[in-house]
């Protein structure tokens, strides 16, 4: 038995902990187009240093389209590629790749019925969101969904937290909430925002934190 006190609520990461890690569709979309990470990276960096913001920040944050981030990714992989990439499909190959993480997903519907207050907390882009809520049964599971592409900031944002524990209402505080993502710094940002912290490294290590974290019986 934790000597704290057991959650009242839930807040999960979208995606890398609710699906299967988000390298992976990186890794299947070099595959198909023999684009990398590290290009997609160092054209990023380049966009960075250009406007001096971060060009998928200001995508996730709604700040720009997906139309105007793939142009001018597309601008800046050229001298990476040694020719302008089209990326008009990115989205559609990108979800292909990704897949639910079922035993995360079947842990969030338990903790739903267990009576958990549930919130997802995402960084994404707006135009991505029917293609991501077909993934897995958001609605089912979670009374809201807070999202960078809607509210204008993203993880690790201090203010993304105080706005995803705000809309639990009244008699929801931060020491109430177990958050869960796979990003240690977003995880850090939690712990300063007040949350209860569990970082999902893979499923057997995050189910079982998690089942021992709401006090919820070990699978039988």
């Amino acid at each position: 038995m934790s000597e704290e006190p057991t959650p009242k609520a839930v807040i999960c990461d979208f995606g890398g902990v609710l699906t299967t890690p988000l390298l992976d569709a990186f890794l299947a979309y070099q595959d198909a187009t023999g684009i990398s990470p590290q290009h997609f990276g160092n054209a990023l960096a380049a966009g960075r240093e250009e406007t001096g913001a971060h060009p998928l920040y200001e995508l996730e944050c709604g700040r720009i389209t997906e139309e105007e981030f793939l142009r001018d990714l597309g601008r800046r992989l050229e001298p990476e590629l040694g020719h302008r990439p089209e990326l008009h499909g990115f989205r559609e190959m990108y979800f292909d790749a990704l897949a639910p993480n079922e035993p995360l997903i079947a842990l969030m519907a338990e903790a739903q019925a267990a009576g958990f207050r549930m919130a997802m907390l995402t960084n994404n882009v707006r135009e991505w969101e029917p293609l991501w809520r077909a993934k897995l049964p958001v609605d089912d599971i979670f009374e809201f969904v807070v999202d960078s592409a809607f509210v204008g900031m993203r993880k690790p944002d201090p203010a993304i937290y105080e706005l995803t524990v705000s809309g639990f209402g009244d008699g929801i505080t931060a020491g109430d909430c177990l958050f869960v993502d796979d990003n240690w710094e977003n995880c850090e940002a939690g712990k300063r925002a007040g949350l209860r912290v569990v970082q999902y490294i893979d499923p057997e290590q995050a189910v079982a934190a998690l089942r021992s974290a709401l006090e919820l019986p070990a699978a039988g």
